[in-house]
């Protein structure tokens, strides 16, 4: 390289080190890729790394010194076992393109002379870093994606431009910033923002990866959202020594494996799945009219990279100019650079084979142009739902639902409320599980009428369906009595606990609607008891029977929580605040 470093920074870099940390398939514990991080700073007299850049960028060296540091990363990953099949994720300070010493290709021959494949190297760009007016973060992105680097977005949610920056020229891997992951499982606000970031990016066909996880629970809030890869100190913490990578994470392997619910979800997905193969994106473009041609019911290619990842879909739609006009398929076999496959190509969200078919139903229903999903196993290319195959499953859960759901509250009945038990007593998870009865309901119905009892109990679903979050199951158990439950842990069985408070309190100043306003005077309604006797029956309320399980509980049965819920049912009504709360014994 022309531009040599001055001795001193030589001398500097010689000192430095790279540490790398893992990034996880989410579902599997499998080894994705490495990011690299720099080291030992402090010995040649900084504070952080950005304080070190922040001196480089002041000398006008920046671009030498992150070339030169870039080759020290790429020689020390080829050193980790297998590195072949995972990538580098290499962070980029945005202001190299200030630099007027900015040249293309650097990046190509040092690649070359370690034997390293573009598709293993992607750059991340944060939004910390300041750059020229004229030179934003999109050409930062667009140049590499134009060299055939992938690209990922770090820190994304910290920043002012993030959601503009996803329009405008949409990166490869979208990294969620470690502030909405703290604590994420006790914050719903959070948990909102995270899903929604999640489910746009995979519906811009962007992998998300959950950056800074520390805990169990933020893993399985991140996985049950959707989010594809995952990093963080639960995994490993940042090692010099690359020995210390492992291909596959067992103690990751044991959580997502003990989380898994009992469900058919991964037989629903394979039913429908097509298992067209998919295209290389270095074939040639002429073969996109041999695989139309021979797979004439099938109108979506899909298109994969060297290491058989997903890069997006073809659609015979699209192309139809090109395919049935006798200048369209010249331009094809022609294989200009014009009509490179990478040219045609559309960007296809993708979700894991084991993940939840209701988060792939909503993705897929909150893009109303998507064609479909990819399937992905272990981040490599499995098949394609489509569209069609996708409704189907919507409809078979529909049907599913209807038939096992409470045709007043179209809330899930008895059935429904038996296999979630069981199956909370399968996964030896902690629960929440509770039982609502409301009171003088009867005494009501006397009065008011079936049909306004018929509403009182359509209002305390619409409760629980508008108060209660995604996660709680809901149920109607018949009647006046109704079931809810959630997985929870011990951090945050308090905040849940609040959430059920919350519903008895709600119910009991909305319900008073229902009332004349003398009734609503008087505090209470006059009827006839179960023995004829007339007596004042207070206003509506609702009491909660709540049991919490544990992991290591025991008489984890059906019967037996059946019953002690049912029994706390009576002791909850002669409570003030209306509920009940036990745990079953370790």
């Amino acid at each position: 390289m022309k531009n040599k470093l001055p001795k001193r920074w030589q001398k500097n870099l010689e000192m430095l080190d790279i540490a790398f940390q893992p990034i996880l398939n989410i579902h599997t514990g499998k080894l994705y890729a490495v990011e690299a991080l720099l080291r030992n700073f402090q010995e040649i007299g900084f504070q952080s790394i950005f304080s070190l850049f922040d001196k480089v960028y002041q000398e006008n060296l920046l671009y030498t010194f992150d070339i030169y540091l870039r080759e020290k990363a790429i020689k020390k990953f080829t050193t980790i076992e297998r590195h072949e099949n995972i990538k580098l994720f290499y962070n980029l300070d945005n202001r190299i393109f200030e630099m007027q010493n900015f040249k293309e290709g650097n990046t190509e021959k040092i690649l070359k002379k370690y034997g390293v494949k573009k598709d293993n190297i992607c750059f991340e760009i944060s939004e910390r870093q300041e750059i020229a007016k004229e030179c934003d973060i999109g050409t930062v992105v667009s140049h590499y994606q134009d060299e055939n680097f992938s690209i990922a977005l770090d820190d994304f949610g910290i920043g002012h431009s993030g959601y503009k920056l996803l329009y405008d020229s949409t990166p490869d891997v979208l990294k969620i910033d470690r502030f909405f992951l703290n604590n994420i499982e006790k914050n719903l606000k959070k948990k909102l923002m995270v899903r929604n970031i999640t489910h746009l990016a995979i519906q811009l066909g962007v992998r998300v990866v959950a950056e800074g996880v520390e805990t169990r629970e933020e893993l399985l809030v991140c996985k049950d959202i959707g989010c594809h890869l995952l990093q963080g100190y639960l995994v490993q913490k940042p090692t010099k020594n690359t020995k210390e990578i492992l291909p596959i994470y067992p103690h990751i392997v044991d959580l997502v494996r003990d989380d898994r619910r009992v469900s058919d979800t991964n037989y629903q997905i394979k039913m429908h799945l097509d298992k067209t193969e998919a295209l290389n994106i270095k074939s040639k473009a002429s073969c996109v009219i041999d695989f139309f041609r021979t797979n004439q019911e099938t109108s979506i290619l899909p298109i994969v990279n060297l290491h058989n990842e997903p890069i997006g879909i073809i659609n015979e739609s699209q192309i139809k100019g090109y395919l049935y006009s006798q200048y369209g398929r010249a331009l094809l076999l022609n294989d200009s650079k014009k009509t490179k496959i990478k040219n045609l190509i559309k960007r296809c969200g993708s979700a894991d084979i084991n993940s939840d078919i209701l988060t792939i139903i909503e993705i897929f229903s909150n893009d109303s142009e998507s064609v479909g999903i990819i399937i992905t196993n272990n981040s490599q290319y499995y098949g394609f739902l489509s569209a069609r195959a996708i409704i189907t499953i919507i409809n078979e859960q529909n049907i599913l639902q209807a038939r096992e759901q409470n045709p007043l509250t179209k809330l899930p009945g008895n059935i429904m409320i038996e296999k979630y038990i069981e199956q909370s007593i399968l996964t030896q998870d902690s629960y929440l599980l509770c039982y609502f009865d409301l009171d003088n309901f009867k005494a009501f119905n006397d009065v008011y009428g079936f049909r306004n009892g018929d509403r009182v109990i359509q209002l305390f679903a619409d409760l629980l369906k508008k108060h209660l979050e995604k996660e709680f199951f809901k149920a109607h158990i018949g009647g006046d009595d109704f079931f809810v439950g959630v997985k929870c842990t011990e951090e945050n069985e308090n905040f849940y606990l609040e959430c059920i408070k919350k519903i008895i309190s709600k119910f009991t100043i909305d319900v008073k609607g229902f009332y004349s306003a003398e009734d609503k005077k008087n505090g209470y309604i006059v009827s006839k008891d179960r023995d004829n006797n007339i007596k004042k029956f207070p206003l509506l309320s609702v009491s909660g029977s709540v049991l919490f399980t544990h992991k290591n509980s025991k008489g984890r049965t059906l019967d037996s929580i059946n019953h002690i819920l049912a029994k706390q049912k009576k002791t909850a009504k002669q409570e003030p605040c209306h509920l009940c709360v036990s745990c079953l014994l370790s």
